[in-house]
């Protein structure tokens, strides 16, 4: 029997030419999904697209111009009318200190990690909600939006809290839908993220013990999405995930009305 958290038949994945959007693209391909890969980068975007083989489109999109999100909503639903699935993966992280701080640079990491998801999601809830099959939501996260202990990343950290709450609540009020909502908070992994650090490589593990390849990521979180899991951490962030939802779940629930 199929996972109701892999019913879907068409997945946007945003970020998908590189890091966890990749390698998330990679796995949904291997399991019979069809992938739309979104990026700002047209040549990863190429690459990938070629490297993943299956005749994978791509579409080049700033997630943080959501102006140009209606457009891109347009085409991408004329040309892939069975997209059911919208995987929001694209982010940024930026050291910003609060004593010398960069607006602009908060501004657009908000822009990306904030109102970029949320303009797709909602942009295409409508359609979402007119597949007799229901769709599926995937928001990532972070174990940062848990706690902040990342002091660098003050608007960064404050995204991913943005992005854990918005999948409770919009989980919630979808609760009477078809449309299923996930949220992945990812712990410290092998990617590109910290690049804008002053050491990029501060997330590889001969760096940092803790933290996880991308495979080993992948090995987790691949688990219970086929669970059917709603909150999926890995590693070090499973067990963040769990004490949060163990403290505060219970009276969500109660307080919500979701049980």
């Amino acid at each position: 029997m199929t996972p109701r958290n892999l019913e879907f038949k068409c997945a946007i994945v945003t970020g998908g030419g590189n890091g966890l959007g990749r390698a998330i693209s990679e796995w949904l391909i291997s399991q019979g999904k069809k992938v739309i890969i979104v990026g700002r980068t047209e040549s990863k975007l190429q690459t990938a697209a070629k490297e993943m083989g299956h005749s994978t489109p791509y579409y080049i999109l700033d997630t943080g111009d959501t102006s140009a999100v209606p457009s891109f909503i347009k085409q991408v639903v004329e040309d892939h009318p069975e997209v059911d699935c919208l995987i929001n993966n694209a982010g940024v992280q930026r050291p910003l200190d609060v004593n010398r701080f960069d607006l602009q640079k908060a501004d657009q990491e908000i822009d990306i990690n904030i109102r970029g998801p949320m303009h797709l999601a909602i942009g295409l809830l409508d359609h979402f909600k007119s597949k007799p099959n229901g769709a599926l939501i995937v928001n990532v996260s972070s174990i940062l939006g848990y706690i902040p202990i990342s002091v660098i990343n003050p608007v960064y950290n404050g995204t991913k809290a943005w992005m854990h709450f918005w999948s409770m609540n919009l989980r919630t009020q979808l609760k009477d839908t078809k449309v299923r909502v996930v949220e992945i908070a990812p712990p410290t992994v092998a990617t590109d993220l910290h690049r804008d650090r002053e050491d990029p490589d501060d997330n590889k593990k001969e760096k940092n013990s803790s933290a996880l390849s991308v495979d080993e990521f992948m090995d987790f979180i691949t688990k219970d999405w086929k669970a059917d899991k709603e909150t999926i951490g890995a590693g070090p962030s499973s067990k963040v995930v769990d004490r949060w939802y163990d403290e505060f779940g219970p009276d969500y629930e109660k307080v919500a009305g979701t049980k």
